[in-house]
């Protein structure tokens, strides 16, 4: 999968970090790959789906703020992280007895059900996708490994379940929610018992009385939300990483799986391309670095946009599944290159001590938000005018996204000045 020196397997808080978010995204993928498809099976139509992914999105962007405020008070402390584990160990039971029925049933138990799915997943998944990233990286900085290595580990656990999901979902779909659960139980046990030498120690200096301050005070976390930088960001990734549940988790599974002459062949393949695509991805997580450091942070970004453009367009060009299949495979070169270049990116221009923060509004809250706002308008126009308009349209606002980025976004070597960026120094004035 990656090309490791025995160094980093000698880093202790590198394994912990990499088999705790390997075991969450096995726990989130084994479900997640298929939620809009069983969504379907149980009735519900694009502009319902829509509305299940807008409920969602609400719920995950308030719940991601308050974590990643938690997380900047909490340092590398794990308290949140175990709270998230025991979650996702309770999802199987939750939905099988609580959610499904609710959704079932459709009017207003169904929308009661919905509100109520939207916190259990939401803290349990969507926000603490984030919240897991945010914690590997902050890892990542203290313990001394590189953070793509180690959330490569994630898109290689999702690669994994991804190839058995179709196949456990054309059985029965709830059984994916129960393998969820289990993956969450261990997940539990890695977070709440493992911690190495190296962690106790960091943890026992900051106890210190007069160890340094190095988390944020709540004046300095709510400042983030003064940066005129950061808002011109958020704006970037509301028109772009938005779509990566838009699209690929809210209409291309349905659409992939038409394609073929039986749903179930349908459910089967698009499990195996899934698992391909992300196993892609896990490798190029460790390939990106790499590419950042030749073309730079900046060019990284608005390369991945470009990406998400043409692959989004070309799913409207093309309905053959073989090419509609190779399209896909470059969704494994777009992800790293969001995910990545925007952690480098708020370490290069913002106050590392925020970045839990930071990584939580600028990157994972702004494209909740366009969740909200897209999600169910998307899913109606789906409804009415079809495939390839629908994915038309996506295409055109990444395209407009990408041309206001190419403006927008800093370059790597952009010195503060009178830009609205601020530095640790200025950060500290304005707590004072």
């Amino acid at each position: 999968m990656l090309h490791l020196n025995s160094k980093v397997w000698k880093n202790p808080s590198y394994l912990q970090s990499s088999f705790g978010i390997f075991m969450f995204f096995c726990s989130w993928g084994i479900w997640w790959s298929f939620f809009q498809r069983w969504l379907n099976t149980i009735g519900l139509n694009g502009a319902e789906v829509g509305q299940i992914y807008s409920i969602n999105s609400l719920a995950t962007l308030i719940i991601m703020f308050a974590y990643g405020a938690i997380q900047d008070q909490l340092g590398i402390k794990r308290h949140l992280a175990i709270a998230i584990a025991a979650i996702a160990a309770l999802v199987g039971p939750f939905v099988q007895f609580v959610y499904f029925p609710m959704i079932n049933a459709g009017g207003t138990t169904r929308f009661l059900g919905a509100l109520i799915g939207s916190v259990v997943l939401s803290a349990g998944y969507m926000a603490g996708c984030s919240l897991f990233e945010a914690l590997t990286e902050r890892y990542s900085r203290k313990f001394h490994f590189e953070y793509g290595q180690s959330r490569a580990w994630g898109s290689f656990g999702y690669a994994i379940v991804a190839l058995v999901a179709g196949h456990i979902f054309n059985v029965n779909p709830l059984i994916n929610f129960w393998l969820g659960s289990v993956f969450g139980v261990i997940m539990l046990g890695i977070y709440a018992f493992w911690v190495p030498a190296e962690q106790k120690e960091e943890l026992k200096k900051q106890a210190e009385p007069d160890a340094e301050r190095t988390n944020p005070s709540l004046r300095e976390m709510v400042s983030v939300l003064g940066m005129p930088t950061l808002w011109l960001l958020i704006v970037f990734m509301l028109l772009t990483n938005t779509f990566y549940t838009v699209f690929d988790q809210q209409m291309f599974p349905t659409y992939y799986t038409s394609l073929f002459p039986t749903e179930e062949i349908g459910n089967s393949t698009y499990s195996t391309l899934n698992g391909i695509q992300v196993f892609i991805e896990s490798a190029m997580m460790g390939v990106v670095p790499i590419i950042m450091r030749k073309i730079g942070v900046r060019n990284s970004l608005l390369l991945g946009a470009f990406i998400m453009f043409a692959r989004i367009g070309l799913c409207g060009v093309f309905h053959d599944p073989v090419m509609v299949s190779v399209v896909k495979l470059f969704h494994s070169i777009e992800v790293p290159l969001f995910i990545l270049p925007v952690f480098r990116y708020f370490t290069l221009h913002f106050d590392t001590k925020l970045s839990a923060t930071l990584y939580m509004v600028g990157f994972q809250i702004a494209s909740q938000v366009g969740q909200v706002l897209f999600s169910t308008p998307l899913g109606a126009l789906h409804d009415q005018l079809g495939d390839r308009t629908t994915f038309f349209t996506i295409s055109g606002i990444v395209f407009v996204a990408l041309i206001y980025g190419f403006f927008i976004i800093k370059k790597d070597d952009q010195e503060v000045g009178g830009d609205p960026f601020y530095t640790d120094k200025q950060l500290k004035a304005m707590a004072e």
